[in-house]
């Protein structure tokens, strides 16, 4: 038998891989969850820690994907994705954040995160670095330091209205930067970005020679009157940038896998390039239930809608019993600073602070001690009536009222 450790990339950590004891918070919260529901099995879980939509996609988009499995055209490869869906991109940015984005200049994506994984595979070479805002989706961080580049996190910080602070970067670091990373609304803040941010970002970019990526998974997610907007609206932004666009939460498509990037055409050809030696196109039938999902915007506008009253419900809650909550104006997160401690016990991070909820009251969130102790809660809990949702966050105060939380 070969020594299979002998043989494992050092970017996965050679001979150690699969020795570190070091867990992922979401492990640790799910371990929690275990221990509370073997303590409290009569108490249900209030799992606020979902980052997905908690329905599935809207019934029509399903009977797309019925119609056109069976289909023998649809049986090939799509390699780099099918024309109509591309026609589809154009008139869905159009229609949603008033851009006019060719066709030519969008390629498909098996999901937002492939899209992200193979950026880094076009532009860092070993010694590179990427700028990254943290707390955030660590995919492209990742892929960097698998490539020998580098990640330089840009904190987003409450006193900056959880933007980055590009001043604060050294000159010796924007040297090597290739890439930003930015992505709004933003998970998990739930920060929004104004056309003033995104101007910002194109006159960083122009100054130092720097390619943006910017993430609007979330993008059409935004509440009280504030409109959808694109980093690529802004004038420049297509000549220094690419923008990612995933199905996944805009129409409940989240394990369907379909997202697409649009910009700049030297990037998109890049990508191409890449994509097409990594994976052969998203199945042709899921392309084009995407495409009638974004002829569809109305089932995000209603999705909106129920966030929003979710939202109103969740800050209230959570206001009453002692945190400092205000809604965002974008994603389906609450963000907020973590108590302290509860009783006697002190906290010394929002680690401890969500295992404590989950262990002490059967609530669920999701910690994040990168820029700061925060929860992340989300509102996308399983409920299927207003009056269901009621309950279930009237249960959520009820529970937090009883742990005498210190802020």
């Amino acid at each position: 038998m070969i020594q299979i450790e002998n043989l494992i990339s050092e970017r996965l950590g050679g001979k150690n891989f699969g020795k570190s004891t070091e867990l992922y918070k979401f492990a640790l919260i799910k371990e929690a969850k275990v221990r509370a529901k073997k303590l409290n099995p009569y108490l249900p879980l209030i799992d606020l820690g979902v980052g997905e939509p908690d329905i599935p996609a809207d019934s029509n988009i399903v009977d797309i994907l019925f119609s056109e499995a069976g289909k023998p055209e649809n049986r090939f490869y799509s390699d780099n994705g099918l024309e109509e869906l591309y026609l589809g991109a154009e008139k869905y940015l159009h229609n949603i954040y008033g851009i006019n984005i060719c066709s030519n200049n969008i390629l498909h994506g098996i999901g937002s995160k492939p899209i992200l994984a193979m950026l880094p595979l076009c532009f860092i070479n070993p010694g590179d670095i990427t700028l990254a805002t943290i707390p955030g989706y660590p995919v492209m961080s990742t892929w960097t330091r698998y490539l020998g580049g580098e990640v330089y996190n840009l904190p987003l910080y409450e006193k900056n209205n959880f933007f980055p602070d590009f001043d604060a970067i050294p000159k010796q670091i924007l040297q090597r930067a290739k890439l930003l990373y930015i992505n709004y609304p933003n998970n998990p803040t739930g920060q929004t970005a104004t056309e003033e941010f995104y101007r910002e970002v194109v006159e960083f970019a122009y100054r130092n020679n720097i390619l943006v990526v910017s993430d609007a998974a979330y993008g059409a997610l935004v509440y009280d009157g504030l409109k959808p907007l694109s980093f690529l609206s802004v004038d420049g932004a297509v000549e220094v940038g690419v923008e990612v666009h995933s199905l996944s939460k805009a129409f409940n498509m989240t394990g369907w896998r379909m997202a697409f990037v649009a910009g700049n055409s030297k990037v998109i050809n890049a990508y191409g390039t890449v994509k097409d030696n990594t994976d052969s196109g998203q199945f042709r039938a899921i392309q084009k239930a995407g495409i009638y999902a974004m002829n569809h915007p109305g089932l995000t506008e209603a999705y909106c809608r129920k966030y929003s009253r979710r939202l109103d419900l969740l800050v209230n809650a959570l206001t009453k019993t002692g945190f400092t909550a205000i809604k965002p104006k974008g994603t389906f997160y609450c963000y907020i600073k973590a108590p302290k401690g509860a009783g006697n016990t002190n906290f010394s991070c929002a680690g401890e602070a969500a295992q404590y909820l989950i262990e002490r009251a059967l609530i669920s969130t999701v910690p994040w001690d990168e820029a700061g102790a925060y929860l992340r809660f989300s509102v996308t809990f399983e409920a299927q009536t207003e009056k269901e949702e009621v309950s279930i966050i009237e249960e959520m105060s009820r529970r937090l009222a009883g742990l005498d939380l210190k802020f």
